[in-house]
C-alpha cells in the first residue's frame, strides 16, 4: 500500500479510507420503540388524512371549475343575437356561477366538519356545524327582510 505525501490534500478528493483507532461493532445499538403498535396507526392516520385533503381540494375544484365554465358560457352567449331566451340564458348562467363560487367554501366547510367527526375530532366539527348553522341563520333571516 502506497502512503500518500505529506501535505494538504487536493481540493474536491474523497477519502478513501479512514484510519481508527478503536473497531466498531458490526451492528450499532438500537433505541428501543417504546410503542410499537403506535406506528402503523399513526401512518394510517397518515393516509385518511391524506384522502380527506383530497376530497377537499376536489370540492373546490369542482364548485371553481363549474362555476368558471358557467361564466364562460354566459359569455359565449353573449355572441348570439339578443332576444329574450338568449337574455335569460345569459342571466341564470351568471347567477348560477355567482352562486356556485358563494356555495363552494359552504360546502368545504361541511365537507371537512364531515371528516373531522369521523376522525374523532368533535369540538373541531361542532364548531364547522356551528358555522354552518349561523350561515344558515343568516341567510334565513336575509330572505325575510
Amino acid at each position: 500500500m502506497r502512503v500518500p505525501e505529506a501535505g494538504p490534500p487536493r481540493r474536491n478528493a474523497q477519502a478513501t479510507t479512514v484510519a481508527l483507532d478503536a473497531e466498531f461493532p458490526q451492528e450499532l445499538p438500537r433505541e428501543p420503540i417504546t410503542q410499537p403498535e403506535a406506528l402503523p396507526r399513526e401512518r394510517r392516520g397518515a393516509r385518511r388524512l391524506a384522502a380527506g385533503e383530497r376530497w377537499i381540494a376536489r370540492v373546490l375544484r369542482t364548485g371553481a371549475i363549474t362555476s368558471g365554465c358557467m361564466f364562460v358560457t354566459s359569455l359565449a352567449l353573449e355572441a348570439l343575437p339578443r332576444d329574450e331566451s338568449v337574455h335569460v340564458a345569459i342571466d341564470l348562467l351568471r347567477k348560477g356561477a355567482a352562486s356556485m363560487l358563494l356555495v363552494t367554501p359552504v360546502a368545504r366547510l361541511a365537507m371537512a366538519g364531515t371528516l373531522l367527526g369521523l376522525r374523532g375530532e368533535w369540538r373541531y366539527a361542532a364548531i364547522a356545524a356551528g358555522v354552518i348553522g349561523l350561515l344558515a341563520l343568516a341567510v334565513g333571516a336575509g330572505f325575510q327582510a
